[in-house]
């Protein structure tokens, strides 16, 4: 098939380009390089430098049987501060990729994320909880799925969204609004020390970047739907930082600071659905992933 992957040279987006060169496919990256990289972009895949509020040229030139729709404004404090900015690329931006791919009759895979869309869970999240996002990052991603599920209503599509649990993994950058794994990694790397907010205690579902490259393959094959892309399993900062600590082999106590306002106590997510309809599971324990993220992040600088 030919893909076009929006966000293709960030850390999500460039681990599925090679994924579905792997597998054999044409695939086209779409990206407008403000946190992505371009030498994260295989050669054998195709760059095309776009927003995705204006993804016409890049979608004509690819002519995508499927897109892979990961691009979004990431940051939930830049959501909180500057909501209409965020809305214009996550919510407009998503309705113009999905408009490019009417046009060519592509299928649609949206990233969405489990964490934003639920809020506080008070256990594993099935796709039916309740959705009571804490900060307009989160609303506009779940707006994002209405909109997808709206064009399958409305234009007959297939289009799939994936609440993607907290995704760690080769190339996601320690540095601004990554990930806690990199974050941890890249400072005990560079002689630093690591702070974790609050007592520690609160919780999240660490999915390692490879088995949700997977799980956006298969969601391919599906006719629509909603699912989530997690573990199921909650770790705290706590667990997480002794984890990464014997990843790494650096034994250094973290500070702590005081808890930060908003932040959620537990986010996790139930993979049921996912496991009985695209036959998809989580293939890597927390300690294997963080190995591999650990030989990636210590040989950058």
């Amino acid at each position: 098939m030919r893909a076009i992957v929006t966000g293709g040279a960030g850390f999500i987006g460039s681990n599925l380009v090679d994924a579905l060169l792997s597998r054999g496919h044409e695939v086209h990256a779409l990206d407008d390089l403000s946190k992505g990289d371009r030498r994260n972009v295989d050669r054998s895949a195709e760059l095309h430098v776009a927003d995705i509020r204006d993804p016409g040229e890049a979608f004509d030139a690819a002519r995508p049987d499927v897109v892979f729709h990961l691009a979004a404004q990431a940051d939930v404090r830049v959501s909180v501060e500057r909501p209409a900015f965020d809305a214009e690329v996550n919510v407009l931006g998503t309705i113009r990729i999905l408009e490019a791919a009417r046009r060519h009759g592509a299928k649609v895979v949206f990233a969405s994320s489990g964490g934003a869309a639920y809020g506080e869970c008070d256990g594993p999240a099935p796709e039916s909880a309740a959705l009571r996002p804490l900060a307009p990052y989160g609303t506009s991603k779940v707006c994002g799925e209405e909109y997808l599920s709206t064009w399958n209503r409305l234009y007959g599509t297939a289009h799939v969204s994936l609440r993607l649990g907290n995704v760690y993994g080769p190339r996601q950058m320690p540095h601004g609004e990554a990930g806690v794994v990199a974050i941890f990694m890249g400072l005990l790397r560079d002689g630093g020390t690591p702070t974790i907010f609050g007592d520690g205690a609160q919780t999240r579902d660490y999915v390692f970047v490879a088995d949700v490259c997977e799980a956006m393959v298969r969601a391919v094959d599906r006719d629509g739907g909603v699912y989530n892309v997690g573990t199921g399993a909650e770790t705290s900062v706590v667990d997480l930082y002794g984890a990464i600590r014997a990843a790494t082999g650096i034994d250094r106590e973290p500070a702590f600071a005081p808890a930060r306002l908003g932040e959620l106590r537990r986010s996790v997510l139930d993979p049921g659905l996912a496991g009985r309809e695209l036959g998809w599971a989580p293939r890597h324990s927390l300690a294997e992933g963080l190995d591999e993220t650990w030989a990636f992040i210590s040989r950058r600088s």
